[in-house]
């Protein structure tokens, strides 16, 4: 979750790590800092932003060809500046920065104070850079045995990058369950969490794996285990130009990533339907086909945005596959005892590939002897190196905290997943094979068109920007779509807001519902809308006020609702690709108007790479 970016080489290191740490801010925004060597340890770090530090900085000396930069999201101590990172050993020969959490560190800690340590910070950050030093003292050894030596002692999860007064030649990097990626250059190496800081600089990286450590001079780079098993580094070549991670003249990235989806969707089935429309090919599930076929059931694990996103596939994999589905959070399957079998097969799903809950919930599942595959949007990361099979989307990076193309992304790889396995199962015949990978094709010029509302929509958020709750609601496809709605206001606007079943209103959630409270009713043309249609006028009925989404042309519901915002006609099992882009518009306009940071609201982070 908090951002990580280091540099050796020739060049100075601070425009490096600073512009990093802009780059990185997504990740982590409540304190940041910079340490660099030269001739002697210098370290700046500040509560706030980047630009805080920066001011901060000033006109001090920032000489150095190596250092590292942190951007922190605070989980062992409130956000003020002695808990920032980097932080430095007590006797000065280690700085370090780490994303990720040291479980032991309180005994670590108490040990330590016991031979005289003292701590100036509440982080367990501080605890392992003075258990390094300690152990590096005491044994008279290099630093990276020490490092290699108190990693041995650490339970939790870490991505760290460590530099030592007395070797000043040298960043040590080490992981475990949080990423690091190495960016390969010319005589200089640069280390970043993940690889928007480094695109500019080199498309040549190496993705560390769990338990690695890495010793970089800046001609010179070793990767061996904690247990010094020499290993031979892969170098792959990044996908990722510097054009995706700027604004583009938008205001905000999530407001470019709203408008970036049909592109997005676009290039998520470009390559796998064929030019006729009639078929589909995913390679990435080619060795597999044979256990999705003859699966007992599918349990898909997800977090967040992603959940929902698992939700729609469940729909779409029961109506058209026939194989049961259940939909798990990812903290909640792998800290219960869930029942595995040889024969379920287990669908991952991440934008990043490394949210941590996912993570361990996969490793769960295989240890139980179940198939898992992965679906995420970062080539190298963990869940696509440690599943059997996946699809990756091609959503481009998401630089905005709420999830927008990262969901119809991956809503659009469940449905080709779907369709393909019924097509093998024979559960669909071909006319309506055909017909929905041609209305797949349609969704990206259809959302272009639903996109052109976008006015009509920041004036039905000025009406309701001062809101404190909101409801949404949903039937069958539809229903996710409407959580996914809520998640996005309140995650953004901090407005509290829920997403139910619209059937479900009446046990308990219609007691709510008066004239100051919105209700967003998800309601285009499907096979459940004269039900909604119903539950809409039980809405009216208490003098709620109604904002419908509804297909384009609707009289009925225009006529009952107090706003509606059309959408192009699509099949019903598609519709959640054209839902729920005006409920991420409304969500938008609403946390613009109220002040709020769109793309770093508060508390939040991107990655969840903790627990």
């Amino acid at each position: 979750m908090c951002g990580i970016v280091g540099y050796i080489g020739d060049k100075k290191a601070y425009p490096i790590l600073i512009n990093g740490l802009k780059r990185l801010e997504y990740r982590g925004y409540d304190s940041a800092g910079i340490a660099l060597l030269n001739g002697e340890s210098v370290l700046y770090k500040r509560k706030g932003k980047v630009a805080d530090l920066e001011k901060h900085i000033g006109e001090a000396s920032v000489a150095g060809n190596i250092g590292m930069g942190h951007t922190r999201w605070a989980t062992h101590g409130e956000p003020n500046d002695e808990n920032a990172h980097p932080h430095r050993s007590q006797n000065g020969k280690f700085m370090i920065i780490h994303n990720g959490i040291i479980e032991n560190y309180s005994i670590l800690k108490e040990k330590l104070i016991t031979r005289g340590y003292e701590f100036k910070s509440e982080t367990d950050t501080e605890v392992l850079a003075n258990l390094i030093e300690y152990i590096y003292l005491k044994g008279d050894i290099t630093a990276e045995l020490a490092v290699r030596l108190a990693l041995a002692k650490v339970v939790g999860a870490y991505g760290l990058v460590i530099m030592c007064y007395d070797e000043p030649d040298k960043l040590i990097a080490a992981r475990k369950g949080s990423p690091l990626v190495i960016g390969v250059g010319k005589g200089e190496y640069f280390i970043a969490s993940d690889a928007t800081p480094i695109v500019e600089y080199t498309k040549s990286v190496i993705y560390l794996n769990d338990n690695d450590v890495a010793i970089i001079k800046k001609d010179e780079l070793q990767l061996k285990t904690i247990n010094n098993e020499a290993l031979t580094p892969r170098i792959q070549e990044l996908d990722l130009d510097i054009g995706e991670i700027d604004k583009m003249g938008y205001d905000h990235f999530m407001l470019k990533e709203i408008n970036e989806q049909p592109k997005a969707i676009s290039d998520t089935f470009r390559g796998r339907i064929n030019s006729d429309l009639t078929n589909i090919h995913l390679g990435g599930l080619h060795a597999v086909w044979p256990n999705l076929e003859n699966a007992r059931r599918i349990i898909i694990i997800a977090c967040g945005t992603s959940w929902h996103a698992g939700l729609v596939g469940e729909y779409l994999f029961e109506e058209f596959a026939r194989i049961p589905v259940e939909v798990e959070y990812s903290s909640e399957f792998r800290y219960r005892k869930p029942i595995i079998y040889k024969d379920d097969v287990v669908i991952a799903i991440s934008q990043s590939g490394e949210t941590a809950d996912t993570l361990a919930a996969i490793r769960l599942a295989k240890e139980a002897g179940a198939m898992v595959l992965g679906i995420c949007n970062v080539v190298g990361s963990s869940i696509p190196r440690e599943t059997d099979g996946g699809v990756y989307t091609h959503a481009g990076p998401e630089i905005g905290v709420a999830s927008t193309k990262a969901f119809t992304a991956q809503v659009t790889v469940l449905t080709m997943m779907a369709l393909k396995l019924a097509k093998k199962k024979y559960q669909i015949g071909d006319k309506q094979y055909h017909h929905l990978i041609k209305e797949l094709t349609l969704i990206p010029e259809k959302i272009e068109k639903a996109l052109l509302s976008n006015d009509h929509i920041k004036t039905i958020a000025e009406l309701y920007k001062n809101s404190t709750n909101a409801l949404y609601l949903g039937r069958g496809f539809l229903f996710p779509v409407a959580l996914e709605g809520a998640l996005k206001l309140k995650e953004i606007s901090y407005i509290h807001a829920e997403g139910y079943p619209a059937a479900e209103m009446k046990h308990g959630p219609i007691a709510l519902i008066d004239a100051d409270m919105p209700v967003i009713v998800v309601a285009t043309k499907d096979s459940s809308y004269e039900k909604i249609v119903s539950n809409i006028q039980e809405v009216k009925a208490r003098n709620g006020v109604v904002i419908a989404v509804v297909t384009e042309g609707d009289v009925t519901i225009k006529n009952m609702a107090n706003h509606v915002i059309e959408v192009p006609e699509t099949p019903e099992h598609l519709a959640p690709l054209m839902s729920v882009i005006p409920l991420q518009l409304l969500s938008y306009h609403i946390a613009v108007m109220r002040g709020c940071n769109v793309d770093q609201p508060r508390n939040l982070a991107k990655s969840v790479t903790v627990e």
